[in-house]
């Protein structure tokens, strides 16, 4: 590239893109999918599904989208533009992707701290999700949420105390049956958060009163730095909601994930109450960023996951193989993804902080100003809704 003349780079991509314009690509393709492992179930999601060339690339690109995002995060934070918490959800794409394509935008969502997936997947913009990490203006909850308290239209957000989202969510999905909308409500939580006692209260109550609830376990192996084994008496997930049926799915492949939240969604449609889901999924970095991730698992298992079970792969892998797209249109996916980034990384840097006199804006949505107290009763700051 180096030698040659920058145009004759151009007329390569353009070359490129009439080729992918002239290639006649399958319209869709069937593919067989893992069999769920199910609890108190009859039947489970389907083990064939279509993926139509539209959605595999929209996929595609939303997954790539979300570990560009990650890994952009991870430079600015040891770069020292991001501070405080951060925790990195690279490796988990097909969990948010997936069950994002399960569910419609009324439904409602709402997860623990490794949240920047979700709420990107949930419709905010990159630039919105990279300038609340940076803590300025322009970021989705106006600098003021920082990596774990981001919100968007129907997700109740990123939720700093292990487990406590669980409650939150049996309540949105009360919400929901009281009134009356056919919305269900999916309630995301780690294996890290699994032995918490408020989880299984949240479970009797969903069950008493039938309610649109899927309980969601995130399974990446680590609770921080804890492997399930040596932190569960019973690693099937699935199976701890006792009195509540569940599933165990592939959480690295997106066609499952998608399945199995349509299915899911589907049983709490029509009214029989919650259901489990247990997504079998890892995450390539450390639990946060000042986890390095390598001292209580190794390298080369890490090195596995990556070369065997990567998300984004086995989907390319199935678009390639099945003639839905070719290498190089994916490849420009790549190189615009990249520039997206790019784009929302300058302008996070780039945008001002919130000034101080704003400490205390936004505690109400729509209430007259009033004063709230500072660090010590003689600071006084107004708060504006």
């Amino acid at each position: 590239h180096f030698g040659r003349p920058r145009w004759v780079n151009h007329l390569r991509s353009g070359a490129s893109r009439v080729l992918v314009a002239s290639r006649n690509f399958a319209n869709d393709a069937t593919f067989e999918i893992k069999k769920c492992d199910l609890h108190r179930l009859e039947e489970g999601p389907p083990v064939t599904t279509v993926l139509t060339r539209e959605d595999g690339l929209k996929y595609y690109r939303m997954m790539q989208t979300v570990r560009r995002m990650e890994l952009k995060a991870d430079q600015l934070y040891k770069q020292k533009i991001i501070r405080g918490f951060c925790h990195l959800c690279d490796g988990q794409e097909a969990c948010c992707v997936g069950l994002e394509a399960g569910i419609n935008p009324t439904d409602h969502l709402i997860t623990a701290y490794r949240a920047h997936g979700f709420t990107f997947t949930r419709g905010l913009s990159v630039r919105e999700i990279l300038a609340e990490l940076t803590g300025r203006k322009g970021g989705c909850a106006k600098g003021k949420g920082g990596s774990m308290h981001m919100y968007a239209k129907n997700f109740y957000g990123g939720n700093g105390i292990v487990g406590a989202q669980v409650p939150l969510g049996a309540g949105i999905a009360l919400a929901c049956k009281y009134n009356g909308k056919d919305e269900v409500c999916l309630t995301l939580y780690g294996d890290g958060a699994a032995n918490q006692g408020q989880i299984f209260e949240a479970y009797n109550m969903a069950a008493l009163w039938k309610l649109p609830c899927i309980f969601i376990c995130e399974n990446n192996r680590y609770g921080m730095g804890t492997s399930v084994e040596r932190a569960a008496a019973s690693t099937d997930y699935y199976k701890r909601g006792d009195f509540i049926p569940g599933l165990r799915v592939d959480g690295m492949d997106i066609l499952c994930v998608r399945e199995a939240t349509r299915f899911a969604a589907a049983y709490c449609r029509s009214g029989k109450g919650p259901i489990l889901m247990e997504l079998q999924t890892y995450r390539y970095h450390g639990h946060s960023m000042s986890d390095p991730g390598v001292s209580y698992r190794t390298r080369e298992e890490i090195q596995e996951v990556r070369s065997k079970s990567d998300p984004i792969m086995l989907l390319k892998d199935r678009m390639v193989n099945s003639n839905l797209a070719s290498v190089e249109e994916l490849k420009e996916i790549d190189v615009e993804v990249r520039k997206e980034i790019e784009d929302a990384a300058q302008f996070a840097t780039a945008d001002p902080e919130p000034p101080l006199e704003e400490l205390g804006y936004h505690i109400y949505s729509s209430d007259p100003p009033f004063e709230v107290r500072g660090a010590n009763q003689w600071i006084k700051f107004k708060s504006v809704s």
